[in-house]
């Protein structure tokens, strides 16, 4: 309980400029938290479908793997539709390649949006601080200057401590954010490597087999 008043003073004697970097807290926490559910959303129904398409393609199934996909909403689904699709047309390995990172262009910016505006919210957090320590060194010198000279001392020194909370508070909540930030772009990346990594497979998988097909024949 003692903590919890210690935080509360702590809030309160920043001044006003505590709460609007408590909103940029805020908002900062929604948006990871929703970054953070979506894409484990996806890379777990991604892996579930990348399962049970693999083997079909390695099989030559791609008639039984197409229907899995259109089943399907995963994010990988739709980039290996494309390539499924521009198969069917008999198009040629490149092709094929092409159909697919145009998929892949279309899905990435949905996997990274909203994810930059963390380091945007951190870097408003720290400038929201710093304004609001200066905005109180400026009001804490006007206060002491009217103040009786025996008190000018304590008066300064408490205003100054009251006026870096908010650089302190900014700072506490934009090194998390930066953190956030770090974490998601990584997951992120690790997710769009898959992609690509899934869409070489398949078109290798779809050259191989008509490389064979044209020796066949």
């Amino acid at each position: 309980m003692e903590t919890l008043y210690t935080v509360i003073r702590f809030f309160q004697s920043g001044g006003p400029f505590m709460y609007p970097i408590l909103l940029v807290l805020a908002i900062g926490a929604a948006i990871a938290i929703e970054r953070y559910i979506y894409l484990t959303f996806v890379r777990t129904r991604n892996k579930g479908v990348w399962k049970r398409v693999l083997p079909l393609l390695e099989s030559g199934k791609y008639d039984a793997a197409r229907k899995v996909i259109l089943h399907s909403s995963a994010t990988v689904s739709r980039i290996l539709g494309y390539g499924l699709n521009c198969a069917e047309h008999l198009g040629s390995g490149d092709e094929i390649q092409m159909a697919m990172e145009e998929g892949l262009l279309e899905v990435v910016p949905r996997l990274e949006k909203r994810t930059h505006y963390l380091a945007t919210l951190a870097n408003i957090a720290t400038l929201l601080g710093l304004l609001g320590t200066i905005i109180g060194l400026t009001e804490a010198f006007s206060t002491v200057a009217a103040a009786d000279p025996a008190d000018k001392a304590n008066l300064l020194s408490a205003s100054i401590s009251i006026a870096m909370n908010t650089t302190a508070f900014g700072l506490m909540v934009a090194i998390p954010l930066l953190l956030i930030h770090a974490i998601m772009q990584t997951k992120t990346s690790e997710l769009v490597d898959t992609l690509e990594m899934a869409t070489v497979r398949l078109s290798n998988l779809i050259t191989g087999a008509l490389s064979t097909d044209n020796d066949s024949s």
